[in-house]
């Protein structure tokens, strides 16, 4: 029992190891993104707890045989299991709501820019490029109704090289960029999982100024919780910073 500690230390690295896989696995090429989140829903919460639990066993047993060493060891690895917990614990405490159960956002519902370049071929792609219709229209009305085209007081030309600026600063993969036509579209990951979003950009000249509009696609999941909209909120706001 003296080692008990180090055995704890041991499955609390491993289990550390096997979280960092599962999360950054399709990022380093293992595996598809939607694997990656099978794996982390199926495993996550029951490593997390055997790790918690090897740690207070062994954090209770070297208490009572009053080894330093090994306490320290066991607090360490119950230290880890306790941190693996709490994504678990406030999901509990404070659950979040449940997003709209669609994963097509755009600024634009009533002519939605569509995609010219990315098509049904895009890697791991299991949902269309395909505009969902006044079903769509109104249930991201319900549920996103913040979600609206920029206007901005540039020049047609001016923010098209902005909206460029401000998708590479945000880490999207240009695909294509067409400045005659003043569109683009790119590919944005989530940082967690690196799911993959199709995101196309269109600028309009107007009298004055321009408007520029935006539309998200998810590859795969009926419902991208959320992301995509944050991403249109997140894009429109550092394009006027």
């Amino acid at each position: 029992m003296k080692h008990f500690g180090k055995i704890a230390l041991l499955v609390a690295v491993l289990g550390a190891l096997a979280v960092a896989l599962i999360v950054s696995g399709a990022r380093l090429g293992l595996w598809q993104p939607i694997t990656g989140f099978g794996l982390y829903r199926s495993y996550f919460n029951p490593l997390a707890m055997i790790v918690a639990a090897v740690g207070v066993i062994a954090l209770v047993i070297h208490s009572l045989r009053k080894e330093r060493n090994g306490v320290l060891l066991a607090g360490v690895a119950t230290l880890v299991g306790l941190v693996l917990l709490a994504p678990m614990a406030q999901s509990k405490l404070n659950p979040t709501p449940r997003a709209a159960p669609i994963h097509d956002i755009s600024t634009d519902t009533t002519n939605p820019p569509v995609f010219l370049v990315l098509d049904e071929t895009r890697e791991g792609a299991s949902n269309t490029l395909e505009y969902g219709g006044p079903e769509l229209t109104e249930a991201q009305a319900a549920a996103y109704p913040d979600i609206a085209p920029l206007e901005t007081d540039m020049s047609a030309d001016a923010a098209y090289a902005r909206a460029l600026t401000v998708a590479r600063d945000m880490g999207w993969d240009i695909v294509a960029e067409d400045a005659e036509a003043l569109r683009f579209e790119a590919v944005a990951r989530t940082s967690v999982f690196y799911f993959a979003d199709d995101v196309v950009v269109v600028v309009t000249a107007q009298d004055e100024g321009s408007r520029v509009d935006m539309r998200g696609v998810s590859r795969v999941g009926r419902s991208d919780q959320g992301v995509n909209a944050a991403r249109i909120r997140d894009f429109q706001q550092q394009f006027g910073a």
